[in-house]
């Protein structure tokens, strides 16, 4: 048996697709025992006897058609990590799912949700449920993707996004910060038909890098050419500004950007705090790393589509530099309580654990240090802000301290294995093997994940897809009522205003 458990081991590290990564990880869990860890309801790892009584009285409410309390239930029952059902430990057991309990719970109020939604009740119109889903809905939260920062590194991102997209479990908020903030526009500005030739290796255009030269002694940049890497984002990011992309997509593409001024805090840009600014210009600054790049003027379009500058005279530069992973602002803009995050700063990436497990001692005392190291690098900061002058080298200090407070990881973390060549990599454009080599690397690091972000997501994606169902509900039934009240159909069947209570 330990040679048929190490021979599937090596089939899961050598799977090149998702469907012979989960046979061989499913054959694991059959042949490991892990399938009847999952037939046992108790574990310390979260509240097994609440998810049992909570699984029952839905389960009861619906098989009885007792709405108003399945309403009860789950308007006051439902909770994000209700139980502690997303707690990562749970998943250390398996290769695939969890515990049955917790996926028939997931089941069960998604089958009750979607009843609701469906079904016609003389108590429970269509008014009722739209003020049901949207109060209960925004209560409960929704799951946000962030892709940080890392140059070159950051197509690894495609590939987290590619796996997540082929699985139907690509959140509808996504952040970018740096080279992040180009994946993101490039899904954000494709529709699901374009994404999927879009993704593929050969279809990104990736000259992004070449030395500024002489021109860039003259412009003040020391390295690289801000025109070139503005020409690759052209070929990649069509020419939308950001409510353009989400009317087009449906997608809530956020990027942040870091103001090149002492003292100002970054920016969130997406389509309800900038909807006229133009997409790539926005990533065009988020990418634009001090020293590196020369800093941005932002663009936006206005009433009359002409292209105008965004605050007139303001510059602004890398979006990771102050704000990598926007988790505070997404909450309050867009009700994100639950966030997904692909990480490839450079950096960052050495430091973190690749296991969501904090059991260790080891993991923990490696945690301690690197919160030390970060308290004294920022109180050393701190005393040379006080005593510098000078507004350029205020600023890099300024930058040096948001980089070195932030907070890298969020709940669930898809990480790169530590590959130290790949810092030779950082600002080097790809070869063709090294763009599909970048974005496999991104696909097997997440699904091991998927399992866990899909029930972790599974309730908030039930709530969006009714939500969408019961809109497309209420504009047939306005559509009827406008029709039936025209003046120049005098013929027409009245239908009641009431219709919208039914």
């Amino acid at each position: 048996m330990n040679r048929t458990l190490k021979q599937l081991e090596r089939d899961i590290a050598n799977a090149t697709t998702y469907p012979a990564w989960m046979e061989a990880s499913l054959e694991h869990d059959r042949i490991s025992g892990a399938d009847e860890w999952k037939d046992i309801d108790r574990s310390p790892h979260y509240d097994y006897e609440l998810i049992r009584n909570r699984l029952w009285q839905i389960r009861q409410a619906r098989e009885r058609h007792n709405v108003n309390k399945l309403v009860f239930h789950l308007h006051e029952g439902l909770h994000g990590n209700l139980g502690n059902i997303s707690n990562p430990a749970l998943y250390r057991h398996s290769r695939v799912g969890t515990k049955h309990l917790i996926e028939r719970y997931l089941d069960e109020v998604c089958a009750a949700l979607n009843y609701l939604c469906d079904e016609s009740f003389d108590q429970f119109g269509l008014k009722q449920k739209l003020d049901f889903f949207e109060t209960t809905g925004q209560a409960f939260g929704q799951s946000g993707l962030m892709l940080s920062g890392g140059a070159a590194l950051g197509l690894f991102h495609v590939g987290v996004v590619k796996s997540l997209w082929e699985q139907g479990l690509l959140p509808c908020v996504i952040s970018g910060s740096s080279a992040g903030s180009i994946v993101a526009s490039v899904v954000g500005t494709h529709n699901n038909d374009e994404l999927a030739e879009k993704l593929r290796p050969e279809s990104l255009y990736l000259e992004a890098f070449r030395a500024a030269g002489w021109k860039g002694l003259v412009r003040g940049t020391p390295v690289l050419d801000g025109d070139h890497l503005e020409a690759c984002l052209e070929e990649n990011i069509p020419d939308l500004t950001f409510e353009e992309a989400y009317r087009k997509t449906g997608r809530e593409i956020n990027i942040t950007v870091s103001p090149y001024d002492r003292n100002q805090h970054s920016r969130l840009l997406n389509w309800r705090t900038s909807p006229n600014v133009l997409i790539r210009k926005a990533s065009l600054a988020s990418c634009a790393i001090p020293g590196i790049y020369p800093p941005v003027s932002l663009w936006a379009k206005n009433i009359d589509g002409e292209r105008v500058p965004y605050i007139p005279g303001r510059k602004f530069v890398d979006g990771s530099i102050q704000d990598d992973l926007p988790v505070r602002r997404l909450a309050r803009l867009f009700g994100v309580n639950h966030s997904i995050v692909s990480q490839t700063n450079p950096h960052v990436v050495p430091f973190l654990s690749r296991s969501e497990s904090t059991d260790s001692s080891f993991s923990t005392l490696a945690d301690w240090g690197v919160r030390n190291l970060s308290m004294n690098l920022n109180y050393a900061l701190e005393l040379a802000q006080r005593r510098v002058r000078s507004n350029d080298l205020g600023l890099l200090i300024s930058k040096a301290q948001n980089v070195v407070k932030q907070r890298y990881i969020g709940d669930i973390n898809l990480i790169p294995p530590r590959q130290p060549l790949n810092l030779l990599r950082i600002l080097r454009n790809p070869s063709m093997d090294d763009v599909r080599n970048f974005i496999s690397l991104g696909e097997r690091t997440t699904w091991p994940k998927l399992d866990m972000i899909g029930n972790s997501t599974r309730i908030s994606r039930t709530f969006l897809a009714c939500r969408q169902r019961l809109d497309q509900l209420e504009e047939r039934t306005l559509n009827r009522l406008q029709l039936a009240y025209s003046p120049d159909d005098p013929e027409h069947s009245r239908v009641s205003a009431n219709d919208l209570s039914h």
